[in-house]
């Protein structure tokens, strides 16, 4: 199946009013976030602490009166630079392009299933800045195979997985974690859409470098068209 007509299912499925994360929590309750390098406030705080970050992300939610705030694919951002794990100090190869879309909620707030499907695969990905407790599902629509990654989970929603059990639409397959386990971070969900795995499991990667953007743009889907938002 051609990659046209690949984006083409996934935009038609938008019109599903699909939900990763708390159905409860309405989407004109979400609001969009520029976390990208060229966002002049990022430079008003401590970018490697995951607590001054959580305290802009709940600003900013009040300031807007929102529930949640959502962005990232294919933007550019700083943050990566703390970690070791992106940072190699090459323009070229270094990793500080996210590939995935972020929603930036409480921890402990539900994640659903995007879609029908199974799991896959799952992996606590406990590097510095990493997506930490991480979960695979594999999905089939008119007969083309695809997966979604669910980033930056509680370690408890992992606990008595198992690689191919069946899960529905909407089914609550796990809850958001803290900084303290989910890489470092303000809590949110990491959510991304991937065409082929590469034989990975558990883990995949969320962020790329500029030399093999164009490869991942192919690879992925932005999820903000599937979710509608």
């Amino acid at each position: 199946m051609n990659s046209k007509k690949i984006k083409t299912i996934f935009r038609e499925l938008a019109l599903e009013n699909i939900f990763v994360i708390d159905a409860s929590i309405p989407k004109n309750l979400y609001t969009s976030i520029d976390l990208s390098e060229t966002n002049n406030a990022l430079q008003s705080f401590d970018n490697s602490s995951s607590t001054a970050w959580e305290i802009y992300i709940t600003n900013y939610l009040r300031l807007k009166n929102k529930k949640v705030a959502f962005g990232g694919y294919l933007e550019k951002r700083n943050i990566y630079n703390r970690s070791s794990y992106f940072n190699n100090q090459n323009p070229e190869t270094e990793r500080n392009i996210h590939i995935g879309l972020d929603l930036w909620v409480e921890a402990e707030t539900p994640v659903l299933s995007a879609f029908n499907g199974e799991i896959h695969s799952y992996k606590d990905n406990t590097n510095f800045g990493d997506y930490g407790p991480t979960i695979i599902l594999q999905h089939e629509l008119n007969g083309f195979v695809f997966y979604t990654l669910y980033g930056h989970l509680s370690r408890e929603s992992l606990i008595g997985l198992k690689v191919g059990a069946k899960v529905r639409q909407g089914d609550v397959i796990a809850k958001l974690g803290d900084a303290e386990v989910n890489g470092d971070y303000a809590p949110h969900l990491h959510f991304q859409i991937i065409i082929d795995l590469q034989d990975n499991e558990g883990d995949y990667p969320g962020v790329c470098s500029l030399k093999d953007l164009d490869f991942y743009k192919e690879n992925t889907i932005n999820p903000e068209i599937v979710l509608g938002l």
